[in-house]
């Protein structure tokens, strides 16, 4: 496991030496509205399966090799030469790429003092403040293209001899291990929180940010189940009902999800937007993680059943062609849309679906647990080795985490789904949705939810899910064969992961 540091610490470096080359800039509300779109992750997996490896290469990708999944080792934490400057000790320094985080705090850490941010609930002030007086300073840069991690990186390796301090970043289960198990991040446990604080959390969401020494480096207020979200009105048109069981019945397995995809095109709508809307659900139930402990990329094999499907959908127009994010994929979710459904887990039901389909669709939406289980996305808070505010950092992360009162205020007016068993199992009871047409989604996600599984996250799922889907959309739209795509991916990943190679 030696050359695994050596790797890690080279890879560590690697993505330092591209922040220097990257635009990101110190914007503090430069985020996004939306979810990055790398939010699925290994580390958002729901998979079953050994290690083994390979994945048959019938389809085009890998087969043979009998190497399990990488395991990285923790490194040791850089020494902290220089203590914090007065001036930064009155300064809680936070990294994020969007303003997801930026609205929990607003809304519901305790301590956040609305009226000397000047926060109305939407707009804030050019200065925001804690209720003590701390100022704090979002750095904020844009998660795509490996941004956010290449700034991240080079500030926290300028953290051990800087004065001003970084106190809190934040972090995707895409690349959640490469910051557990590098030499940048406190343990929760040094700041205070307890076994006994963390009890009612999903344990899935525990061992993203655990490191390979066991110690727990990160907690999260959500956790991520994905269902299948659909328009109720095309339901009713085409499949004769809206009811969430019995749509389920229809959409149970992939072959019947295809059957009902043949009905939505003869019906003169699409069954999906774009060529990704699917890819959470294939890339989260795969037998094996991306990379190997060969340091090998391994293409699985439910990776290529995506391509297969996707190129199906686009050359039958099944799908509108878009891609996550685009402004014609957020068009298809209004009432201008003509797309039956979008697979979402619990942070884009509420902060991307609801806010996409307006005030026509309040109601017309429903979920149901689709063809495969699966999750996607969500967000760790990690302190930063060096933090000059230890103690305000741990009273976030205890209040926005581990205080049920404040997870179940999240939930009843976000409609997030927060990490909090005993919570989600309360609601669960009798939640109702307004924009679910009074649907008991969080009924749903609280029996997905124990069941998720993150073992095949690796440090690199980030940029390569960006790749592979990158590379086959030019299949997608029939400018490359099946066999040129992959190829493209290989260059296009060995280029941004050098010490990668593939394996045979």
């Amino acid at each position: 496991m030696a050359n695994l540091k050596k790797l890690l610490a080279g890879a560590m470096a690697l993505c330092m030496a591209g922040a220097m080359f990257a635009s990101c800039g110190n914007t503090e509300e430069g985020g996004s509205d939306s979810k990055s779109n790398t939010t699925n992750n290994a580390g958002t997996n729901d998979n079953k399966g050994g290690e083994d490896g390979g994945n048959g290469g019938e389809d085009g990708g890998n087969g043979g090799d009998a190497a399990g999944d990488l395991k990285e080792d923790k490194l040791p934490n850089v020494p902290q030469n220089v203590e914090g400057s007065e001036a930064s000790k009155k300064v809680l320094k936070i990294y994020t790429w969007n303003d997801e985080f930026k609205s929990r705090l607003r809304d519901f850490y305790p301590e956040y003092d609305k009226e000397a941010s000047g926060y109305d609930g939407e707009k804030v002030g050019e200065h925001e403040y804690l209720k003590d007086g701390t100022e704090i300073v979002w750095v904020t840069t844009p998660n795509a293209d490996n941004a956010y991690q290449n700034k991240l990186d080079e500030d926290l390796k300028a953290q051990a001899d800087s004065d001003d301090k970084i106190d809190m970043f934040l972090v995707e289960a895409d690349y959640a291990l490469k910051y557990v198990n590098g030499p940048y991040v406190k343990p929760v446990a040094d700041l205070g929180l307890t076994d006994a604080d963390l009890a009612d959390q999903y344990q899935y969401t525990k061992d993203i940010v655990t490191d390979s020494n066991g110690v727990l480096e990160g907690v999260s207020w959500q956790a991520t189940p994905g269902l299948f979200a659909y328009r109720r009105d095309i339901a009713k048109e085409v499949l004769g009902t809206d009811d969430p069981t019995e749509v389920q019945a229809q959409l149970s397995d992939w072959d019947k999800f295809n059957e009902v995809a043949k009905k939505m095109k003869d019906a003169g709508y699409f069954m999906l937007s774009g060529y990704d809307d699917a890819y959470r659900t294939f890339s989260n139930n795969v037998s094996h993680a991306w990379v190997n402990n060969k340091m090998q990329i391994v293409v699985d094999d439910n990776l290529m059943k995506w391509v297969d499907q996707t190129k199906e959908y686009s050359d039958k127009g099944y799908n509108n062609g878009t891609s996550l994010w685009d402004d014609q994929w957020n068009a298809d979710q209004s009432s201008a849309g003509k797309v039956f459904g979008f697979f979402y887990s619990t942070w884009g039901i509420n902060f991307t679906l609801a806010g996409n389909a307006g005030d026509d669709l309040q109601g017309q939406y429903a979920v149901c647990e689709g063809p495969q289980a699966y999750y996607w996305g969500g967000t760790w808070m990690c302190a930063a080795d060096g933090t000059d505010n230890p103690e305000t950092v741990a009273d976030i992360m205890k209040a926005l985490t581990c205080n049920k009162d404040i997870m179940l205020d999240i939930t009843k007016k976000t409609q997030d789904y927060t990490n909090n068993k005993s919570a989600m199992e309360e609601l669960a009871k009798d939640f109702s949705s307004d924009f679910l047409g009074g649907q008991n989604h969080i009924a749903l996600f609280t029996k997905a939810a124990p069941n998720i599984d993150a073992s095949k996250a690796g440090p690199y799922d980030q940029g390569l899910n960006e790749s592979f889907q990158a590379a086959f959309k030019d299949y997608f739209l029939g400018s490359v064969d099946k066999d040129t795509a992959l190829q493209n991916f290989y260059k296009a990943a060995q280029e941004k992961y050098p010490e990668l190679t593939v394996a045979e």
